[in-house]
């Protein structure tokens, strides 16, 4: 499996972002893919994530209300579109991938495949 984000740049406060994952190697209409984030001096934490196969999705408190995640099968492309970004957003951005259903919020443990990370940069 191989998952590649892009999407990552830099943003005034209030702005919007759209982070995307591309994923192959593998069918995934079983899996459960994800985005986590790391901020400067900070654990990785999850953002949000999607059971492929039936696009049902799970959020982080710190996103919810302000960003969905989505999948496109034909292009095996997952996406985190973000508004009103904040500059505590600040991180570094990484897409994953289990073969496992999981449900809810979830450590970054539970996560076999994992993309390089993109940036994203919130100024106030």
């Amino acid at each position: 499996v191989q998952l590649q984000a892009s999407g990552g740049g830099s943003v005034q406060a209030g702005g919007s972002l759209r982070l995307s994952c591309a994923a192959s190697g593998r069918t995934f209409s079983t899996y459960t893919m994800a985005w986590f984030r790391q901020g400067p001096g900070k654990d990785r934490e999850f953002v949000a994530a999607i059971w492929w196969g039936t696009g049902t999705t799970f959020y982080g408190d710190s996103v919810k209300g302000r960003s969905t995640i989505s999948r496109d099968n034909a292009k095996n492309t997952m996406y985190l579109q973000m508004n009103n970004l904040k500059p505590d957003d600040t991180a570094i951005y990484f897409c994953a991938a289990t073969p496992l259903k999981i449900y809810g919020s979830s450590l970054p443990n539970e996560y076999d495949y994992w993309g390089q990370g993109t940036q994203v940069t919130v100024s106030s």
